[in-house]
């Protein structure tokens, strides 16, 4: 199967990273499926692209609607070859602080649940043609918790979980679950971040090779390479060392109270 045959799903496509997959795909010929909650940038998105498109303004933690939603892209354009669940939030949080306890839910909901319900409308139709790749986008933040961000570092590491069940899950199935761990990207998700970011890529670079990840079925992927060293080595710290390393390391802002 060539990508210009693929029928593309994707969350979070109004922008960052997302967007940037969308016009990956769109460039070889896919029929996307573009979810976001922005139902202006998706229409302006799905306007300049070169590809028959269908735009949904939904938020990934409303089952209904997401439900909905990828029933009408399967009776428009059939069976998805990918669902890409992309859309996430990120803020600083602190346990500490009880005006953060709505940001986590919704750090929480969106990161882990939002991908599961971004699954959940395709899982039986892509078994029943034995074909098929779920990819979720989670982060080398999944890899140890941070300080000041517990709330992403948790989310992260769930969705790290959450994909590896998945794929065991459907092993032998013919659907294959790839997950996708970038380190930093700019996006307007990072574009905030008050501390020096090593190795950040463009949306672009990081959506070039998401794709031939997501293309070679690899069960597990960090970008960039230089981040999957750093997170090889982080996840070896002996904890009393990583908790001396990082206990002054600076916070990701928290949202204005």
């Amino acid at each position: 199967m060539t990508r210009s045959d693929l029928n593309v799903v994707i969350t979070g496509a109004s922008s960052g990273i997302g967007r940037a997959l969308a016009l990956e795909y769109a460039a070889n010929g896919a029929v996307l499926g573009l979810i976001a909650r922005r139902a202006d940038l998706l229409s302006q998105l799905a306007a300049s692209l070169p590809v028959r498109s269908y735009t949904y303004a939904v938020n990934v933690t409303d089952a209904r609607s997401l439900a909905a939603a990828g029933a009408d892209f399967i009776a428009r354009a059939g069976c998805p070859d990918i669902v890409i669940a992309n859309a996430g939030v990120s803020a600083g949080t602190l346990t500490g602080e009880p005006a953060d306890n709505l940001v986590f839910e919704e750090v929480l909901a969106v990161n882990v649940l939002g991908m599961m319900l971004t699954f959940q409308p395709f899982v039986e139709a892509m078994r029943s043609q034995r074909r098929g790749v779920l990819a979720g986008i989670a982060s080398i933040a999944g890899f140890r918790g941070l300080p000041g961000a517990s709330a992403y570092s948790a989310s992260k590491a769930a969705a790290i979980s959450y994909l590896e069940s998945l794929r065991v899950e459907l092993r032998g199935s013919g659907v294959s679950v790839v997950t996708i761990c970038p380190g930093y990207v700019a996006t307007p998700l990072t574009a905030h971040n008050p501390y020096r970011m090593p190795f950040l890529m463009d949306a672009p670079a990081a959506a070039s090779k998401i794709v031939r990840a997501i293309s070679a079925r690899k069960r597990f992927f960090v970008l960039p390479w230089q981040m999957a060293l750093i997170g090889w080595a982080l996840r070896r710290v002996p904890r009393p060392m990583y908790d001396m390393l990082f206990s002054h390391a600076p916070h990701k802002p928290r949202r204005p109270s």
